[in-house]
């Protein structure tokens, strides 16, 4: 008797309230696999956007080379509201699944832009490859649907780390495919980066997660306003953190190729810098959850923003190819302990019937200020230099963890 009432609690239980995270495991592991694929989509344009752009522009337009990059980020951000509200509506795997066919068609146009030389066609290409990254990028909240509070940093993290074979992904599939339709360049990448998306049609497909339930709201408590959300100190500290670790990453990381190149290095340098980046991101992914649950997700931030410093360092003491390539490894690390910190923090400041609402807005806010960054990547280093792109890390990053300091002396229970 007392078997049955656990299996009854067990099946009344509402989803993801449940303390048996085989379910949540599986998803995290499926979503991984995604990340792997969706994410080598972004590192490929992250690549060789900005090398494709000046590959078609004449040199007296060489500032706009970065364009494509930006739009690909702005993308990102004005995907992620619509992509949150179509998913509350429609669920999630739909949407996961209808992007990644967006994200297919998105690499075709891009390569057929580089082999037509149509800078503008290239730009609405990588535009709409940045939509299908607001997708992917929500695979770590939808890790997290599922996990119990325990495993929720962990779900996350299992995601992310499925960027380490992003990283090795994307940038292969550019050296592999780069001189495809010789002796034009580039555009042989953009059709690898097509195949990678129709990929993650068929694994997405496996995916395990709620469908949307719209009486939750009528038969528990109503949402509250994200204005009110939004003034919880914890909300602040994570956007902020998150803002700061993102926006400081694609300031460098969008203007690195260029910068390589500039300094005399090959684009397969470049293209394996922007690898060990990318590794950099996910890597950390595999024990970084662990560091949260252990120390908290403020602490973790705050190494990260110090790992953001030290790339600055590094990148200013060298022009060589392993002073590229290791400023840009701890830029990944950092941007990996900021991000994934903050968005374990970010975790802790809704309700389950609030989560597609608060996560479509911090997303859309965060890639706003992304999207920023990169756009003014490619004026800064055209206008000033790759120096001045790693001077302007250093006093963001103390203003962000002075600001996260005082979030921690506000609220200890969360360190």
């Amino acid at each position: 008797m007392a078997h049955e009432n656990r299996v009854m609690s067990i099946a009344a239980a509402p989803t993801g309230e449940l303390h048996d995270d085989t379910r949540a495991k599986k998803n995290a592991l499926i979503l991984a696999l995604g990340q792997a694929l969706g994410g080598a989509n972004a590192s490929i344009v992250i690549a060789t956007g900005a090398l494709a752009g000046g590959y078609i522009l004449p040199a007296e337009q060489a500032a706009l080379a970065t364009l494509p990059v930006s739009l690909f980020i702005a993308g990102t951000a004005a995907f992620t509201l619509p992509s949150q509200r179509l998913m509350a509506r429609l669920g999630r795997r739909p949407v996961f699944m209808g992007a990644a066919v967006l994200g297919a068609g998105a690499g075709l146009v891009a390569m057929q832009a580089v082999l037509w030389a149509s800078f503008w066609l290239l730009c609405f290409g990588t535009f709409a490859a940045g939509m299908f990254a607001a997708v992917v990028h929500s695979y770590r909240f939808a890790a997290a649907d599922t996990a119990s509070p325990a495993f929720r940093p962990k779900a996350i993290s299992w995601v992310l780390a499925g960027g380490v074979a992003s990283g090795i992904i994307g940038p292969q599939v550019v050296i592999a495919f780069n001189d495809l339709f010789d002796p034009v360049l580039f555009a042989g990448a953009f059709l690898g980066q097509s195949g990678l998306a129709v990929a993650s049609i068929l694994v997405t497909s496996f995916v395990d997660l709620p469908k949307p339930s719209p009486q939750r709201a009528a038969d528990g408590p109503a949402p509250r306003p994200i204005s009110k959300i939004a003034r919880q100190p914890k909300f602040r500290a994570a956007l902020t953190s998150a803002i700061v670790a993102y926006a400081l990453m694609a300031l460098a990381m969008t203007a690195a190729p260029l910068a390589m190149v500039a300094c005399g290095h090959t684009v397969g340098e470049a293209a394996l810098g922007i690898q060990w980046h990318v590794i950099g991101m996910f890597a950390p992914s595999f024990f970084t959850g662990s560091l949260i649950a252990r120390y908290g997700a403020p602490k973790v931030i705050l190494a990260g923003f110090i790992l953001l410093a030290v790339c600055a360092a590094v990148a200013l003491s060298g022009l060589s190819v392993f002073h590229f390539w290791i400023a840009l490894v701890l830029l990944g690390v950092g941007w990996n302990f900021g991000f994934l910190g903050a968005t374990a923090m970010l975790t802790e400041c809704y309700r389950p019937e609030e989560r597609n609402s608060v996560q479509g807005w911090n997303d859309l806010i965060l890639f706003g200020f992304v999207a920023m960054a990169s756009f003014s990547s490619g004026g800064l280093l055209h206008l000033f230099g790759w120096d001045i792109i790693n001077w302007l890390i250093v006093p963001i990053v103390c203003v962000a963890s002075l600001f996260l300091l005082a979030h921690i002396r506000r609220s200890p229970e969360t360190v």
